[in-house]
């Protein structure tokens, strides 16, 4: 049986219209519900820790900054939009004591709560309102009169408004214009993390960098193998995200339907599956979780190194200097948002 999908009109923005909307952090996802929920008429204040780079940010953009602390004591709706390494540590020492009975802690993905890094108090809603899509997308969509999807889950609700608050957030940041389907923590985080690893993140790069080495190990231009294994490659998904798989397919010549529907399977094969599968199990059983912690707590010596030495890939060298010939082009530097707290 298909999923319910929720619209505008069955959300009630007026659910929050007299409360105080907290979001803790201004990075990725936090500066984006921030500003939505802003422009949506409601009462957003930013928390955020002393000496933060993004209080700057945060007090430019017209709102009110305090302490973390502050923050969760002055709210009704609490939005932990902090980095999932960092939130056990700043329940305990800011969130935790200044949660009192009646109040909501809301979370973009299910981390935390699901692996339970954080154990919440019983006498709080814990619910979910995740986009799907990265923060500056929420908000450009927003901007431009559209949404990007949402998910919503409840976790606890002692006060039987829950999803009511879940609805109205995810319609405040443009969720419903859009739609919106009810999960649970479980699903969300299972299927975001596994989909990040192994399709949208990990599978996608490590493509793309594969197509790349391969043409130009064979001497074939860095210019060459650039634009077919990287440039064009949005405009396939875009291709496929505006009308599904065969959609792409039926804009794209018959060469191309070939080899996709020919070549590709032995590309991708049985054994990539297997090893998805293997990826999915560790993501369940919270082995993948532990070790995220494991390389936070050891100061993400490899995580870094790992990110350094892609940055030093030659495809981002040539991608660089061809975007550079293409004015057009839009240039996104997102760098150092996506962590911000």
């Amino acid at each position: 049986m298909p999923a319910k999908v929720y619209s505008d009109k069955d959300a009630d923005l007026s659910v929050l219209k007299n409360k105080t909307l907290a979001i803790l952090g201004f990075g990725s996802q936090g500066h984006a519900h921030a500003l939505n929920l802003k422009d949506s008429g409601l009462n957003v204040i930013i928390g955020l820790y002393e000496g933060s780079k993004s209080i700057p940010v945060a007090q430019e953009k017209g709102f009110e900054v305090v302490r973390t602390a502050e923050a969760v004591r002055r709210a009704d709706v609490i939005m932990v939009a902090i980095p999932d390494t960092k939130q056990p540590a700043a329940y305990d020492k800011d969130i935790a004591p200044n949660l009192t009975k009646g109040k909501a802690l809301l979370f973009s993905h299910g981390f935390s709560i699901h692996f339970k890094t954080i154990i919440p108090a019983k006498n709080v809603d814990v619910i979910l309102v995740a986009p799907k899509g990265p923060g500056h997308i929420v908000r450009r969509q927003y901007a431009e009169g559209k949404g990007v999807p949402a998910l919503i889950a409840v976790y606890q609700n002692p006060s039987k408004q829950a999803k009511k608050i879940a609805l109205a957030w995810a319609k405040g940041i443009g969720g419903t214009r859009a739609g919106v389907i009810e999960t649970t923590f479980k699903e969300e985080t299972e299927t975001d993390l596994f989909g990040e690893q192994t399709v949208l993140c990990g599978g996608v790069t490590a493509l793309i960098l594969a197509g790349y080495e391969t043409l130009v190990e064979a001497g074939y231009q860095p210019e060459m193998a650039y634009f077919e294994c990287l440039h064009e490659l949005k405009l396939i998904v875009d291709l496929i995200n505006e009308a599904g798989v065969s959609g792409m397919r039926f804009s794209v010549s018959e060469t191309a339907k070939w080899g996709d529907v020919s070549v590709g399977p032995k590309i991708i094969d049985a054994s990539v599956k297997k090893r998805m599968k293997a990826a999915l199990k560790d993501v369940q059983s919270g082995k993948f979780a532990k070790g995220w912690v494991q390389e936070y707590q050891g100061g993400y010596k490899k995580y870094q190194a790992l990110l350094k030495a892609g940055e030093k890939h030659p495809i981002e060298q040539v991608g660089t200097r061809l975007r550079s010939l293409m004015p057009w082009m839009k240039k996104h530097s997102v760098k150092g948002v996506q962590a911000a707290y």
